[in-house]
């Protein structure tokens, strides 16, 4: 498996898979969350969108966000904070969703973080078990709500 920083030529890939991946938890084709999904472009220009290859197809990706980033939801000053990690469907149980995890948090400790953050939908289990494996520890302080009937619990892990 290879993880790299995304590229232009990845936007695409990047957008339809993150969709897939999400298409269990979203409303359909008219949620307007599918087309913030699938803005990878802009999750690159505006965070670090990272990929996962497996023999040379993207499978998966994540990004992330450091300060400054306007695709920071929850994290506070010295914190680092991931969004949208997602597997292909056709890629899944092969370890990206971990390998990519396990990026995140190398990278915000190079970049000097004192933790990483995340929020999640509860639905998201199996997500969750990835995260707990890796250290990440539930702080429901920190759940919230962007919308109605839209609730999202929250990750901490110390660097």
């Amino acid at each position: 498996m290879v993880l790299r920083r995304a590229t232009p030529a990845d936007h695409e890939v990047v957008g339809e898979l993150t969709v897939a991946a999400y298409a269990d938890f979203t409303r359909g084709p008219g949620d307007a969350y599918v087309d913030h999904l699938r803005d990878a472009a802009g999750r690159d220009r505006e965070a670090e969108l990272w990929v996962a290859e497996l023999d040379g197809d993207v499978v998966g990706a994540v990004t992330l966000t450091p300060e400054g980033s306007a695709w920071r939801e929850i994290a506070r000053a010295g914190e680092g904070e991931f969004r949208m990690l997602a597997v292909s469907p056709a890629a899944r149980r092969q370890g990206v969703g971990e390998a990519l995890a396990r990026l995140v948090v190398d990278r915000f400790r190079e970049l000097g973080a004192d933790a990483v953050v995340l929020s999640s939908l509860a639905q998201m289990t199996s997500a969750h078990r990835i995260y707990e494996r890796l250290g990440f520890r539930r702080v429901p302080e920190r759940d919230w709500s962007p919308k109605p009937d839209v609730d999202l619990v929250a990750f901490r892990r110390e660097l």
